[in-house]
This record gives C-alpha cells, sequence and structure tokens, in this order.
C-alpha cells in the first residue's frame, strides 16, 4: 500500500468512526486513525466575534460529543482531499459536509479538516493533530 493509500485509510476511518445513526459510537476505533497523544481542535466565532478553539485530547473529544451523537443522527462526508507528505509528516487538508441524513439535498454545514500525520513505526500513519473551522459569510472553502 502506497502512503497516500495509508493516510488515506487512516482519514476513511475518521470519518467513519464519528458519522452514523444516533446513538454510540465505537471509540476503540479511534486507535485505528489517532495517535494516543492526538489532539483535536475545534474552532469557532464567539459571542464577542472572536476567533476562538477547544483543544481535547482523545477522551476529552468522546466525552463531549457522546451526548450529540446519543440524540442526532449525523454524517461527515468528506468532498475533497489533498495529501503533502515529507518523510515521516504529512498534512491533509479534508473538505466536508455535515448532513443529518444522507438523504438530505443541502448540508448543515461544509468546513475543512487541517490533519497532521506522523508515520509511528509500530502502527503506521496516525493523526497527531486535527484542526477544523466551518465555512460561513467571508469564509469560502475553495476547490482543491
Amino acid at each position: 500500500m502506497s502512503d497516500e493509500q495509508a493516510i488515506g485509510a487512516v482519514i476513511d476511518e475518521m470519518y467513519a468512526m464519528i458519522s452514523g445513526p444516533k446513538g454510540p459510537r465505537d471509540w476503540s476505533r479511534q486507535a485505528n486513525c489517532f495517535h494516543p497523544d492526538a489532539r483535536q481542535i475545534r474552532t469557532w466565532i464567539g459571542e464577542d466575534g472572536r476567533a476562538t478553539f477547544r483543544n481535547m485530547s482523545l477522551d476529552d473529544y468522546a466525552r463531549d460529543t457522546t451526548p450529540f451523537f446519543a440524540g442526532n443522527d449525523f454524517f461527515e462526508i468528506e468532498t475533497g482531499r489533498r495529501i503533502d507528505i515529507l518523510g515521516n509528516i504529512a498534512h491533509v487538508w479534508s473538505a466536508y459536509e455535515a448532513r443529518a441524513s444522507l438523504e438530505d439535498a443541502l448540508p448543515e454545514r461544509r468546513g475543512i479538516n487541517s490533519i497532521q500525520l506522523f508515520r509511528d513505526p509500530a502502527d503506521g500513519w496516525r493523526i497527531m493533530t486535527m484542526i477544523w473551522d466551518n465555512e460561513r459569510e467571508g469564509v469560502a472553502i475553495a476547490p482543491f
């Protein structure tokens, strides 16, 4: 398997892990795509109009999103991907659309995941850091 294919499989697993009908997610699947020391960073615009973020460990992310997934169907679908590799590091730009149903004509939101990976000697490519932001007025996703 090429590096691009292996990285693609990691990204596909990440999307598959969080997407699905309402109900529990199998957080043990994080080991298939994330390094144990990984960080996930959600960004948004606060009520004061300023950019802000939440930096989460894998456990933080699972704990914070479990109530949402328990009560909501959620499907995040990748719509574009660009992979850059240098030695044992890689960066992936991954555009996505989020929907409550796969049949929804329009997404609830669109955004970009900026994903940094490390080629772990024992486990292969694993996500070390993932930061994301959503499209909004004045911030549009350019095709890639």
